[in-house]
């Protein structure tokens, strides 16, 4: 059993990484809080627990450029102090950052960090991996704080404005590709001073924006999911949907058509998407589901029958609630990282319809259970 720590877990990277390593079977993860750094019996409790320390604490935004490089150096200083004291030797990964490279001192403070850890492994035996990052997206990252993606799908979804300082070419990484990254260096003990992580894909500023106003037209206005053209779009689509007040955007209301014939419902518009639909019938009392997914993007609609369906975001107790009847046709989609499940709270038999973007593989199921 490898056991991992996460410096920096309760943040954007952090906390994605803290829970996809809890799909992992032969993974035990060692929890991190940041007050371990004003404590430092806790730090040191911590460290000698640890095979594998992947270091993201890191202050990244604050007016004053040399508040950010001091709280940097200073927190991989202790954690060096930390584990020097304790006598141990983790295999530590550095959480860097192209920046590196610019005149800036949030530049400085990773290149220098990296510095530090690769001198203290020398010293003590110990192994390091210093992992160069390009620009990390996904869901749940601050806006105006972790990236421009961030920026712009939540101003998108609240209400508000975005714009372009500079219209430059970035270079992006899926944070689930990121921890992906992480876990084969953990697994194959990889060491390197130096050791890019490879990009997902690079887009301009304004190509970006472009496609995150493309999803708020199609789908946070009309219900409408819109065509992703590659495996790099489906990432941005559900980075987008991270930013959607879930509890005043579903459930979604569709229309009823209804003349003398009955009535017709228009349930799933793909825009090109593709995917699989199929429908259930439930029992009354019964429930289906409690399991989430990473990547895969499903839609829950009630077409007969009354049916309450539970969402909870990994990592936290907050349970969204939803009650659906089919007289008052709607839907509800899941977000990734999100638990769910459907229950029959009516009298009568449950008819629910459901679309997901992808087949079911049993190699690659992207399911994981957990109760909502």
């Amino acid at each position: 059993m490898l056991k991992v720590g996460i410096t920096g877990q309760p943040g954007f990277v952090g906390s994605h990484l803290y829970n996809l390593l809890g799909t992992e079977p032969d993974i035990q993860r060692i929890p991190c809080r940041d007050e371990f750094f004003s404590d430092e019996k806790a730090l040191r409790n911590f460290v000698k627990q640890c095979d594998v320390i992947v270091h993201l604490a890191a202050m990244n935004r604050h007016p004053d450029p040399q508040v950010i490089y001091d709280t940097n150096i200073r927190l991989v200083k202790q954690l060096i102090a930390a584990m020097e004291a304790e006598q141990v030797a983790p295999h530590v990964l550095f959480s860097s950052s192209t920046q590196e490279e610019r005149d800036n001192l949030y530049g400085a403070s990773k290149r220098e960090g990296r510095q530090l850890l690769a001198e203290w492994a020398e010293r003590n035996g110990g192994k390091f991996t210093g992992c160069v990052i390009p620009n990390v997206f996904g869901p749940f990252g601050k806006p105006n704080y972790n990236s421009v993606v961030a920026t712009f799908c939540h101003k998108l979804t609240h209400g508000e404005e975005p714009e372009i300082q500079v219209d430059g070419s970035i270079r992006l990484i899926y944070v689930g590709d990121l921890c992906r990254e992480f876990i084969k260096i953990m697994r194959t003990a990889e060491t390197a001073v130096l050791r890019p992580i490879p990009y997902g894909a690079e887009r301009k500023v304004s190509e970006l924006l472009a496609t995150f106003r493309r999803f708020k037209e199609l789908y946070f206005e009309q219900g409408i999911l819109p065509e992703l053209h590659d495996r790099f779009e489906v990432q941005l689509f559900n980075t987008f949907c991270g930013y959607l007040d879930y509890k005043t955007f579903y459930p979604f209301s569709l229309k009823n058509n209804t003349d003398a014939r009955g009535t017709f419902v228009e349930l799933v518009k793909l825009d090109h998407l593709g995917g699989q639909v199929s429908f259930s019938t439930t029992v009354p009392g019964v429930t289906r589901g409690n399991h989430y997914h990473t990547r895969k993007i499903e839609r829950f609609a009630v077409i007969r029958g009354k049916a309450r369906i539970e969402l909870r975001r990994i990592g936290t107790t907050e349970k969204m609630v939803f009650e659906l009847d089919g007289d008052h046709p709607a839907f509800v989609d899941m977000p990734v990282w999100h638990t769910h499940n459907i229950t029959n709270i009516g009298d009568d038999e449950l008819y629910t319809v459901f679309w997901i973007n992808e087949f079911y593989n049993p190699e690659d199921p992207d399911t994981f259970f957990e109760e909502a």
